[in-house]
């Protein structure tokens, strides 16, 4: 029997080249990659399952789970990771503190995006801001009437409002008509009073991080659920061959003889995101996440997004739940 020919769609990164390139191989499969922005490939991926195996939004996976809806299962690799301190910004001439957010409006793309899901959480957690205490403006950043792509029905107690037609969140902002935005990617507007609610976001995140354990996934792989039911051993060899790639990207990363992304200070950044979160700082698996999983599926579910309080097991494929590192 030969190599299943499938299709997968991940983002271009330094994790996912060596799987690009050839270099790390998914024993028994013969694939094809597509490379893709974040919102396409989400929008293809639920809508009209087109990929095999893709990246997929953590928090639209877990709406689409816990409804008993979502076509795949996912693995624990974790592609894409951030700490959402960055994704704050406010009104900074009326916001001075994060507790300021009590009773104001702030723009966002989407309810149910990820980066927005922590952000909501490291508010209440750490700062008593509810989503309740928000009124919730929902519009497109830059180009105006972005829908939510995923259907919810939150509780009475979230107020969201569709920002006026043909306005975007980021005008809005701009005006004054908005006292902060939460998103993955920065707003356009280039007021001086805008900026991030946190004058020193690394160091609120690293913060965060001593006092939690917690280093915010924003991004799992997902494998179709017809294609597992088949062949069973499907996701553990994907998991393998994602955890060989990140590997390989590692080694390359800590060469310092030649710096591998255009970027200076690479060197010390490696050494202090070690320090920090340990030499294995942007694990794969379940046992080393199993703080950040369940600090995500507990805010996911107290906003109102996964309709049933989901546990980390049933998140993911049972034949990863333990798996050696190769």
């Amino acid at each position: 029997m030969g190599k299943l020919n499938l299709s997968i769609a991940c983002g271009d990164y330094d994790r996912t080249r060596p799987l690009l390139d050839g270099q790390a191989q998914i024993d028994g499969v013969d694939p094809v990659f597509m490379t893709l922005s974040p919102e396409e490939m989400f929008f293809r991926a639920f809508r009209s399952q087109e990929f095999d195996i893709s990246e997929l939004s953590f928090s639209s996976y877990a709406v689409k789970l816990a409804d008993g809806t979502c076509p795949y299962v996912a693995i624990p690799v974790f592609l894409s990771r951030a700490f959402r301190h960055t994704s704050i910004y406010v009104r900074r001439d009326r916001i001075m503190r994060p507790e300021d957010l009590k009773g104001a409006r702030v723009g966002l793309p989407e309810y149910q995006l990820t980066a927005n899901v922590w952000a909501r959480g490291l508010l209440e957690d750490d700062y008593g801001v509810k989503p309740s205490d928000i009124t919730w403006v929902r519009g497109g950043i830059d180009e105006p009437g972005r829908p939510e792509k995923i259907k919810l029905d939150l509780p009475k107690d979230i107020r969201i409002e569709a920002a006026p037609e043909g306005d975007t969140i980021s005008a809005m902002l701009d005006r004054g008509e908005l006292d902060g935005f939460m998103a993955p990617r920065p707003p356009s507007c280039k007021n001086p009073d805008v900026g991030w609610l946190f004058s020193d976001p690394t160091e609120e995140a690293k913060g965060y991080y001593r006092r939690t354990k917690v280093f915010p996934i924003m991004h799992v792989v997902g494998i179709r659920k017809t294609l597992v039911e088949t062949h069973p051993w499907l996701p553990a060899a994907v998991l393998k061959a994602f955890e060989h790639s990140k590997r390989i990207a590692l080694e390359r990363l800590s060469d310092t003889s030649a710096t591998k992304v255009t970027l200076p200070f690479v060197e010390e950044q490696l050494k202090a995101a070690r320090e920090l979160l340990g030499d294995d700082h942007w694990s794969y698996g379940i046992q080393p996440n199993l703080s950040t999983l369940e600090t995500f599926l507990r805010h996911h579910h107290s906003q109102g997004l996964s309709k049933r309080q989901l546990t980390v097991e049933e998140v993911f494929h049972p034949s990863t739940w333990e798996t050696a590192k190769i």
